[in-house]
């Protein structure tokens, strides 16, 4: 995290709170504090003004994007989102066993999938386990828990209990963050089921709009080199995967 200008106006000060949590899909009072350089009590009414406009939803110690109240149209960055779906769509085949996490961009992914796949997929994302059931060939296994009721994702030790009986080919993963040490979050939870589902399959799948390179979370979900693919919209040949291509990861 880094520290901005101090004495922002608030429209700048609250913009700069709407960039992060769009980008990183939540941000926490503390470290917006922190890189704003202004107290949690300012923080607080921030967040309380734009969860009025309705910008966000505001919740204990942070907040969320609207985007897990999903709405295609203020989708962050829909455009970009959907081309890593399309591509991620590519990487599935019939037969496969793929577990799958929740988010904007998977949602994109599920709607990308072909009408005529035959795949299973295993999810801990209520939303998209029920998106997963207007697909007419394929079969959904929800892997249920403790239900974190905004993000509506599974956590807990049940369900990293069931993940561990797993063996899947592929997994697909939104971030929050990823830089050329690794994928990083800020949620400990989420960050405990993420861990489990990339070792309980063959390879991995990040899809991730370019604008996250380069940031990073305090919380690590797993080293770059234990990632296979990393989908985003950008061109596989662009300048911005310098850092990433000596991992030996593929860019898609």
């Amino acid at each position: 995290m880094h520290q901005v200008q101090a004495h922002m106006l608030k429209r700048e000060r609250q913009a700069f709170i709407m960039k992060q949590v769009n980008l990183h899909n939540r941000a926490l009072s503390a470290d917006l504090g922190a890189m704003l350089n202004v107290s949690e009590d300012t923080i607080r009414r921030d967040l309380n003004e734009l969860a009025e406009a309705g910008e966000l939803i505001k919740v204990h110690g942070g907040a969320l994007s609207k985007s897990y109240h999903y709405v295609p149209s203020s989708t962050y960055a829909f455009s970009e989102k959907t081309i890593i779906a399309q591509k991620a769509a590519s990487l599935i085949e019939n037969g496969m066993f793929v577990m799958i996490g929740g988010g904007t961009t998977v949602r994109e992914l599920v709607r990308a999938l072909p009408q005529n796949l035959h795949a299973t997929f295993f999810t801990v994302s209520l939303t998209t386990a029920l998106q997963l059931c207007d697909h007419p060939n394929v079969e959904v296994i929800f892997l249920g828990g403790k239900l974190v009721k905004n993000s509506q994702i599974s956590v807990g030790g049940e369900v990293i209990s069931r993940i561990n009986d797993i063996s899947a080919d592929l997994c697909i993963l939104g971030t929050n963050s990823i830089d050329s040490e690794g994928i990083t979050d800020s949620d400990l939870e989420a960050v405990q089921v993420k861990k489990a589902m990339i070792k309980a399959c063959k390879r991995t799948a990040i899809v991730s709009i370019s604008e996250k390179l380069g940031s990073t979370q305090r919380l690590r979900v797993c080293e770059l080199n234990d990632i296979d693919f990393l989908i985003t919209e950008l061109a596989p040949d662009s300048p911005q995967f310098s850092n990433y291509t000596q991992s030996g990861i593929i860019i898609l």
